[in-house]
């Protein structure tokens, strides 16, 4: 019989306040490192070194309040679930259904029967909103998921996706600048120059650059991969799915697919919420409903 990996993902549930703990940890080593180590200190130097201890000291606090900000706005947002009792109000998904959901849709009664799907979840047992996905960790359907992902110990869905994205975003920033601020200490290691402070400073700073290094190649790939999903309009998940799909029905242009996930309103598109003219008029950002092509072919997928 073959081995349900799905299965697998409830043991993630374990790990709990671990993982929040984990990157509160990361953080605090950075933290110790670049400014009780080595810039704060700097800043009593005098001179030159004074005025670039500052800036570092001002970027570093200003990009970790960013994250800091993000990466709990993710954690305790819930991503969007299935209305109690939710009855699509008109046909949402047709024609050729995705390879992992075709076992889960049902035929909706309408004259046009052999095209018209709604999607159901044997699991929940209830009906499925478009692009909603169950979620084996968290055992439900959640709106537009993307992925359950264990850094933040909350899936990625509708009404936290924008946060996801913004924390990686100022944790690749914030990684970076870290790795540039300690990389004349780290050279120093390697050199036959005298090296101050004690053992264990030495040791964290050399620590906190291999770490922030190691987090911020990592992080600029995955950022990458999720700038080109939005700017296609799509989720992880339905990137899977969609691999032979010629035309995918939610792709409205790189101007609007970004407007789905951030807003139009500019000055909230770099912190973690909406505005509430935006949630008023965009229904695409409670996770229930989403503009499609105007001239796409229903009989194409």
């Amino acid at each position: 019989m073959a081995w349900n990996v799905f299965k697998f993902c409830t043991a993630l549930r374990g790990l709990g306040s671990i993982m929040i703990l984990l990157v509160l940890g990361v953080v605090g080593v950075t933290y110790y490192a670049v400014v009780l180590c080595n810039y704060g200190p700097a800043l009593t130097a005098g001179g030159f070194d004074s005025l670039v201890a500052v800036l570092i000291l001002i970027v570093f606090h200003a990009l970790l309040a960013m994250l800091l900000w993000s990466y709990f706005s993710v954690v305790f947002t819930d991503p969007g679930g299935v209305p109690p009792n939710y009855r699509p109000l008109v046909d949402q998904e047709r024609g050729e259904m995705d390879p992992l959901e075709a076992s889960e849709s049902v035929p909706l009664a309408t004259p046009d029967s052999t095209h018209t799907r709604i999607r159901y979840c044997r699991k929940c047992n209830q009906l499925k909103p478009p692009r909603c996905h169950h979620c084996s960790v968290c055992g439900r359907c959640v709106l537009k998921m993307d992925h359950h992902c264990v850094w933040v110990v909350n899936c990625v869905g509708a009404l936290n996706y924008k946060y996801f994205l913004l924390f990686l975003f100022y944790t690749f920033l914030e990684t970076t600048v870290v790795t540039a601020a300690l990389l004349p200490r780290f050279i120093v290691f390697f050199s036959d120059e005298e090296i101050p402070g004690s053992p264990s400073t030495l040791a964290t700073t050399f620590f906190a650059f291999v770490l922030n290094l190691a987090f911020a190649l990592s992080v600029f790939g995955f950022l990458i991969m999720h700038i080109s999903l939005v700017a296609a309009n799509t989720t992880t998940i339905e990137a899977y799915e969609k691999k032979t799909t010629a035309r995918w029905r939610y792709d409205l242009g790189r101007k609007r697919n970004f407007e789905q996930v951030f807003g139009t309103v500019q000055s909230y598109w770099f912190i973690p919420a909406y505005s509430d003219e935006d949630l008023r008029r965009m229904p695409a950002l409670q996770g229930l409903e989403y503009p499609t092509k105007p001239d796409f072919d229903t009989q194409e997928f």
